[in-house]
C-alpha cells in the first residue's frame, strides 16, 4: 500500500534532514527524523553513510541529536538534551557531546547553562553558540533558576526585533564561544563576544581551516528600526574582532564559507530593498585580509556554497528553472552547470581529492537522500539511504505559458495514476510562499502526492517573483503582487485546463504564507475555483506590516503605513466580491504572519455571510509539524476539497472531530 494512501502513514516516513562528509572523505553523517514511539512528536539520530558501504545508526536516546560535525580527527561532534550520565540531576538543556571515530559511547564535552546552539570546529579549536544572561557568567545558572522560581516570563525590550518566525528572542542573548578539545572535555571556553548585544541574533558563522579566526555576522542596528548585516572576523586567540564587509543598503551573510587555504571567504550580498528597488542576492567572494570582493555567478541567488580543496573554485547550489543545480564555479573561468537533472540539491561536501561532489539529492517526485556526483563528467549516483524514498503515485510532468506581457512563464503538474481524457482528474493549483522561491524540491508540509493519492492533478507554479528564471522575473511583480502575480497564474492554470487528462470544471486553490496571500487576492477578484483554502495568509497588509516579525522588510518595499500601496495590494479591499468558499487556517504561535491575520479574515468573511471554515491550531507556528495537527490538517483540507470539488456530501474528520 502506498504510503500517501493514509496520512498516519505517511507521517511515519522516516527523513533525512542533514549531510556532513568526513575529513578523510569515507563517511557522511546525517541526521534522520522519525515518528517517536508515543506518535505524537519526531526525535531524531544520527546515521553514518559509508561512501562504499550501508547506512547504520551512531546515536540513540530519547532527546534525540543534532548539529554534528566533524573533528579533525574524525569524531563525531554533535548537540544533545540527554542527561550527562556521569552528572546527578543536571539540566536538561542542549550539550556538547563527543562520538570517538574508533566507536564506544558518546561523552559529553561542554555544557552551558543557556544550552548549546550551532557548533563549528578546525584543528583543535571549537567555536559554538550559546544563550546568555547580560552579568557576570559565574551567576549565570543561579540567575536562570531565580527566573524560573519567581515565574518571571516577561522580557524587557530596547531594541528590535522582538520575536523571530516561531520563537521569542530574550531574555538571553546569543554569544559565541571558543574551545580547545582535550582529552575528556572542551578546555579553556572563553567567551568570544562579550559585547555583542543583540548582534548575534540568528548569525551565522564558520572557522577559518586553521582554527585562529571566526567569521561571522553581525547585526548593526541602525535608526528607525533598521537594521544591516555586516561579516565581522574575531581572532580566536585575543577575541579582537574587526569588520571585513559592510556596505550601506546591503547585507552579508550565509550562505558562509571559508576557502581551505584561508585566504577567501564566499558568502551572501543581499541588496536591502525598496519602494522601487526589487529583492537581489549574489554570490560574493572577498579576501580574508583585505575584505576586497567581487560578484561572481552573475544571477545566480546563491543557496549552498562548498570550497574545493585547491581553493581555485567553489561550488555553488542556486535555484534554476525549477530546478536547484550544482554549479563549478572557478575564480578564473565560465560557471558551468554540473548537475543535469530536474533534482535539487544540498548539502555539499567535496572530496579531499575534489573528485567527487556528495549532497542530499531531491525533487518534487523524489525524497532527499544521499548522492555522490562525479566533478569530471556530473554522473550522478544515489547512496543507500538511511531513510528508503517513498514510491510516488503518480507522474511528474513540466508545462509552461506565455504570460500577457509576453514572459515565460513554467511549473510542474503532478498527475494521479490513471488520469486520461475518459477520466480527467480534478485539479488543484497549490501558490508557494516567499514571495521569493520556486516549485523545485520535496516537500513534507505541502505534498502533492497525497493529493494524487486521492486522484487529483497538482499544479506547481513558479510566477513572478519565483526565483530562478533571472533578476526580470523578480523585479516583474516587485511592488505589484495581486494583479501580476494572479496573470501569470492564470495563463498557467489555462495551459494545464486545456489538457484532456485534467477535469476544467473541479478545480480549487490552495497557497499558505505569500501563496496565502495570493489565495485570498484570488478569492476577490475570480470566481473560477470551486473554494480556496488559504494558509498562514496576509489579509490586512497595513495590519500586517507593523505586527510580524521583519516590519523594516516589509515596510522597504511597501512604504509607510496608510501608503497607497497598501490599499492597491490588500486583499481585504475586495472582500465584498468574495463568493468562493474558503477554509482559513491559522498557528498561533506564528510570528512571520501573526494570528491576526487568521483572526481578522476569519472575522471578516463572517459579518459579509461568506461561506468558510477555520481551522485553528493553538500550538503551532508558521508551519504545522506535530504528527497530530498534521494529520489533522490533510484531512481537513481533503475533506473541504471532497464537498466543494469532488460534490460529495460535507463530512467532519475524525482528527477533529
Amino acid at each position: 500500500m502506498s504510503a500517501f494512501n493514509d496520512i498516519r502513514d505517511y507521517v511515519a516516513i522516516p527523513r533525512v534532514l542533514s549531510l556532513r562528509l568526513s575529513p578523510d572523505g569515507s563517511r557522511l553523517v546525517s541526521t534522520v527524523q522519525s515518528l517517536n514511539p508515543d506518535g505524537k512528536s519526531y526525535g531524531t539520530a544520527l546515521w553514518a553513510i559509508p561512501v562504499d558501504g550501508e547506512p547504520y545508526r551512531l546515536t540513540r536516546s530519547a532527546k534525540g541529536e543534532s548539529s554534528s560535525v566533524f573533528t579533525a580527527a574524525g569524531d563525531v561532534l554533535f548537540t544533545s538534551s540527554r542527561p550527562d550520565p556521569t552528572v546527578k540531576d543536571g539540566e536538561e538543556v542542549p550539550s556538547l557531546w563527543l562520538l570517538p571515530r574508533a566507536g564506544g559511547e558518546a561523552r559529553q564535552v561542554a555544557t552551558r547553562p543557556g544550552g548549546i546552539g550551532t557548533v563549528r570546529t578546525a584543528a583543535d579549536v571549537v567555536v559554538f553558540v550559546s544563550d546568555v544572561y547580560d552579568g557576570e557568567e559565574s551567576a549565570e545558572a543561579d540567575k536562570r533558576k531565580a527566573r524560573k522560581d519567581a515565574g518571571i516570563s516577561a522580557i524587557l525590550h530596547e531594541s528590535y526585533p522582538v520575536r523571530y518566525w516561531d520563537h521569542d528572542l530574550g531574555p538571553g542573548r546569543p554569544r559565541l564561544f571558543a574551545g580547545r578539545l582535550g582529552a575528556d572535555r572542551l578546555e579553556d571556553v572563553r567567551d568570544l563576544t562579550p559585547d555583542a548585544g543583540d548582534a548575534l541574533r540568528e548569525a551565522s558563522f564558520e572557522l577559518t581551516p586553521d582554527g585562529s579566526t571566526v567569521l561571522v555576522t553581525w547585526r548593526t542596528f541602525l535608526p528607525r528600526g533598521e537594521m544591516r548585516t555586516d561579516l565581522v572576523a574575531i581572532d580566536v586567540a585575543t577575541g579582537e574582532r574587526r569588520v571585513l564587509l559592510a556596505e550601506d543598503h546591503y547585507d552579508f551573510g550565509g550562505p558562509l564559507a571559508v576557502s581551505p587555504d584561508g585566504t577567501k571567504v564566499a558568502c551572501a550580498r543581499d541588496r536591502h530593498t525598496g519602494y522601487d528597488v526589487s529583492a537581489r542576492s549574489e554570490l560574493w567572494i572577498a579576501d580574508l585580509d583585505t575584505g576586497e570582493g567581487s560578484e561572481y555567478a552573475h544571477d545566480l541567488f546563491p543557496s549552498e556554497v562548498a570550497w574545493a580543496p585547491d581553493s581555485a573554485s567553489l561550488y555553488l547550489v542556486a535555484d534554476h528553472q525549477g530546478r536547484r543545480p550544482v554549479f563549478h564555479v572557478p575564480l578564473d573561468g565560465e560557471v558551468r552547470r554540473l548537475t543535469g537533472d530536474h533534482a535539487a540539491y544540498q548539502a555539499l561536501g567535496v572530496s579531499p581529492d575534489g573528485g567527487f561532489v556528495y549532497a542530499l539529492r531531491s525533487a518534487v517526485d523524489l525524497a532527499p537522500g544521499p548522492a555522490r556526483i562525479a566533478v569530471a563528467d556530473g554522473e550522478i549516483v544515489d547512496l543507500p539511504s538511511p531513510a528508503p524514498r517513498p514510491e510516488v503515485p503518480g507522474t511528474l510532468t513540466e508545462i509552461s505559458a506565455t504570460a500577457d506581457d509576453g514572459a515565460t512563464v513554467r511549473g510542474w503538474l503532478v498527475l494521479p495514476e490513471g488520469a486520461s481524457a475518459a477520466d480527467p482528474a480534478p485539479f488543484l493549483m497549490f501558490i508557494h510562499g516567499g514571495p521569493l522561491g520556486s516549485w523545485n524540491d520535496w516537500t513534507w508540509r505541502w505534498q502533492a502526492w497525497i493529493m494524487a493519492q486521492q486522484g487529483y492533478a497538482v499544479l506547481l507554479p513558479d510566477p513572478c517573483m519565483s526565483t530562478g528564471y533571472g533578476q526580470e522575473m523578480i523585479d516583474r511583480g516587485w511592488g505589484n503582487w495581486g494583479p501580476r502575480t494572479q496573470a501569470d497564474l492564470d495563463a498557467l492554470v489555462d495551459v494545464a485546463l486545456a489538457r484532456d487528462d485534467v477535469d476544467s470544471e473541479r478545480i480549487a486553490a490552495l497557497g499558505g504564507s505569500y501563496g496565502g496571500y495570493m489565495a485570498n487576492w484570488l478569492a476577490g477578484h475570480t470566481d473560477r475555483y470551486k473554494c480556496i483554502v488559504t494558509h498562514a495568509s496576509l489579509w490586512h497588509l497595513d495590519q500586517f506590516s507593523g505586527t510580524t516579525d521583519m516590519s523594516m522588510y516589509w515596510q522597504r518595499e511597501f512604504g509607510a503605513p496608510g501608503n497607497e500601496r497598501y490599499k492597491a495590494l490588500s486583499p481585504h479591499e475586495s472582500l465584498e466580491a468574495i463568493t468562493t468558499p474558503l477554509l482559513v487556517i491559522h498557528g498561533d504561535k506564528d510570528y512571520r504572519v501573526p494570528i491576526g491575520e487568521g483572526l481578522r479574515l476569519w472575522w471578516d468573511l463572517q459579518r459579509v455571510g461568506a461561506e468558510a471554515k477555520f481551522l485553528y491550531f493553538p500550538d503551532e507556528n508558521h508551519w504545522i509539524l506535530k504528527p497530530g495537527n498534521i494529520i489533522a490538517w490533510y484531512e481537513t483540507v481533503l475533506a473541504f476539497l471532497a464537498q466543494h470539488v469532488l460534490g460529495q456530501e460535507w463530512k467532519r474528520p475524525d482528527s477533529v472531530a
